[in-house]
């Protein structure tokens, strides 16, 4: 198993998820990687419950 292999079983529920869903995973890790120098990054429960709750409406 190559590591291109893995790469792609790793991403394939994000590839296959609907639309919504993926926008929610998409913004969550943008959000976190925004947050990666703090070392403490506080409030990014709140940024996902916002992401969260935008999507959804």
């Amino acid at each position: 198993m190559t590591q291109e292999t893995n790469i792609n079983d790793i991403q394939a529920p994000i590839a296959n998820a609907p639309p919504e869903v993926r926008s929610i995973v998409e913004q969550v890790l943008q959000a976190e990687k925004d947050k990666l120098y703090m070392k403490s990054p506080w409030n990014i429960n709140d940024d996902i419950l916002k992401i969260i709750k935008e999507v959804v409406q």
